[in-house]
């Protein structure tokens, strides 16, 4: 395939661990592995686009080189969740003898949380009967929905959320080579929707170089379908200062016109809260109206009238504690 029609994210995924970027103890801990040519089973676990997947992969080359293809296997758990695909596919990956110069093989199940108690039971037999030929690593987003007894065979690293500034260095880079120039409040724009996650914000800047080689901060909450900050805290101001119809018909604005998800309008509704300097007890009944409201959405209910509520709520909660 034409490099230029390459998803980012896959173009610019490190090939080295020492390439990762914002997690410097978990890659210095990784290091030590290569160089005593040796591995534990690993569990890692954090939120989506923090560098798991790429650091079992690069761990991968460093340990194999030329050969890591034919040693190291990906599986997604949530593809295939009961116990067949352990006793078929996993347990005939991991019997297999390594190929080539290499004394193991890995095999790295994604999603890992998603696999059924009884899975993860026969997984743990597999992981201690095969130790010698195969090494595991795990990786979710949810670590409690792992069962002790693998817990307890895997070494835990804990990805936190990239820091803003790491994705700042991650993003000038790959513009740099794509000989994009991103402006300041652009950049900010890609940090706030990002909130840790590389993957959005690489694909915020893809879709947003599709429209300009230069990179606006508009075009970037236009293309991931993000409210403006200072658009949520008008929603909020309005609520709050009991203007209801200025702040519905801003919230219809947002919702139909820019196409924003619910969802989204309410995480965001969520980090603007936290934020704001206001009464305390005002502010825990709000943030409990959008736990309410997020709750709800999940549920199915409309999403027109339940954020119709939730202004409401605002309005009204507002309006008790003058």
């Amino acid at each position: 395939m034409d490099e230029n029609h390459t998803i980012w994210i896959e173009k610019y995924r490190p090939a080295k661990l020492a390439d990762i970027v914002g997690q410097d103890e978990i890659v210095e801990r990784l290091s030590s592995y290569v160089k005593s040519g040796n591995l534990p089973h690993l569990l890692f676990t954090g939120s989506a686009g923090v560098g798991k997947t790429t650091a079992a992969v690069t761990l991968a080359h460093e340990f194999f080189g030329e050969s890591w293809q034919m040693n190291f296997r990906e599986l997604n758990a949530s593809d295939e969740r009961g116990i067949d695909v352990v006793r078929n596919q996993i347990k005939q990956f991991a019997r297999t003898t390594p190929l080539g110069d290499a004394t193991f093989k890995i095999l790295f199940l994604d999603e890992a949380d998603a696999l059924t108690t009884d899975a993860q039971a026969a997984l743990r037999r597999t992981m201690e009967s095969y130790a010698k030929t195969c090494r595991f690593i795990l990786s979710c987003n949810y670590s409690s929905k792992i069962i002790d007894p693998i817990q307890s065979r895997c070494a835990i690293y804990r990805f936190r959320p990239l820091a803003p500034q790491a994705v700042k260095e991650e993003i000038g880079r790959i513009a740099a080579k794509e000989h994009l120039k991103v402006t300041p409040d652009a950049m900010d724009a890609m940090i706030y929707i990002a909130q840790g996650d590389m993957r959005k914000a690489i694909n915020a800047l893809q879709g947003a170089a599709i429209i300009s080689t230069t990179i606006e901060a508009l075009m970037v909450y236009a293309i991931t379908s993000n409210a403006r900050p200072d658009e949520i805290e008008e929603l909020l101001r309005l609520a709050l200062a009991g203007e209801f119809d200025g702040a519905e018909s801003l919230l219809m604005h947002l919702l139909h016109e820019r196409g924003i998800a619910p969802n989204e309008l309410i995480n965001q509704c969520y980090r603007a809260l936290v934020k704001r300097g206001m009464e305390r007890a005002l502010k825990v009944e709000l943030i409990d109206a959008l736990g309410e409201t997020d709750f709800r959405l999940s549920e199915g209910a409309s999403s027109d009238i339940q954020m119709e509520a939730l202004i409401a709520r605002f309005v009204l909660s507002s309006t008790k504690k003058r």
